[in-house]
């Protein structure tokens, strides 16, 4: 099974690199615990996606330590992994989202893999539910895919709102909708901003979001080849800016009745560096796990 990281994405909110951070005293980064939780879980290799002038830093420093604990490769997203015959507009340095961004690993990557964002602590138990998940997968599994659930309360910070994708499932846990949304705290009260739609509204404590950690088996990247053209299309007048993103691939495929995406509830609570100020908290939680025994202090020695 194969960890994929989409790391190609800079910190705007944070104000650096903030995927290269140092959050403990030993100078790792969130990064190295993710790949620390997916190793102890059962992944057997690691694939960066990065933007190539990233490449020596990311190489040096986090690829230094972990190159020698998993099988590490890495991947390059880039403005032109576009279709044939398409052109993006001259000014646009953005990638285009996180669906170019797993198309980019194509050639690299196994039947079975997961994706995580690059600058989020997921927490251990949500790469051993999505392990789990991957292993009871029948061999040649197709159009079934998985996303690993996490309470909103574990997912929020203090600091200010947060994106997060609100999941809407029926009785067997097949996902329906996924509602990308700002999520915040008004009077006490966990608010939902839905992103597309108009009107704020409160949602349960214990309602289940995507922190876009995905299940899938190699399959995916076919919908994703056959579904890029006709995303151009439909955002033809907003190439500088357009976005293709997983989430809302995943959602339109579920709409058309093509793919099944299986709910999978995590106990995990999510640190990570939306802001600046997250960084303090970030690093108080990483201590006192260290504190509790579930990590070493030197986390590759």
């Amino acid at each position: 099974m194969d960890l994929v990281i989409l790391a190609a994405g800079m910190g705007s909110r944070f104000g650096s690199l903030k995927q290269i951070e140092p959050i403990d005293e030993s100078g790792n980064f969130i990064i190295d615990y993710s790949i620390y939780d997916a190793k102890l879980a059962g992944f057997d290799r690691v694939i960066f996606i990065i933007k190539e002038e990233n490449y020596d830093i990311f190489k040096s420093t986090i690829g230094a330590r972990v190159e020698k604990q998993i099988e590490t490769l890495y991947a390059f997203q880039k403005l032109d992994l576009i279709p044939e015959g398409y052109h993006l507009p001259e000014g646009r340095v953005k990638p285009l989202g996180t669906a170019q961004a797993i198309l980019a690993c194509k050639d690299l990557v196994n039947d079975s893999f997961i994706i995580i964002n690059s600058d989020d602590f997921y927490g251990r138990d949500a790469f051993l539910t999505a392990a789990k998940y991957l292993k009871g997968l029948e061999n040649g599994s197709k159009n079934v895919y998985g996303n690993v659930a996490y309470k909103v309360k574990n997912t929020m910070t203090e600091n200010g709102s947060v994106k997060r994708g609100v999941l809407n499932f029926d009785n067997n846990q097949k996902l329906i909708s996924l509602i990308e949304s700002k999520i915040f705290r008004e009077d006490g009260k966990v608010m939902c901003d839905p992103l597309d739609l108009d009107g704020k509204y409160e949602i349960d404590e214990n309602s289940l979001v995507s922190m876009n950690m995905f299940c899938f088996t190699k399959d995916i990247m076919n919908y994703i080849e056959d579904n890029y053209a006709p995303f151009l299309n439909k955002n033809k007048k907003n190439l500088m800016d357009c976005e293709y993103l997983i989430p809302s691939l995943v959602g339109d495929l579920i709409d058309r009745n093509m793919i099944s995406v299986d709910v999978l509830s995590t106990s995990a609570v999510w640190h990570g560096v939306t802001y600046r100020e997250d960084k303090e908290e970030l690093t108080n939680s990483i201590n006192k796990l260290i504190e509790d025994g579930l990590y070493p202090r030197n986390l590759w020695n």
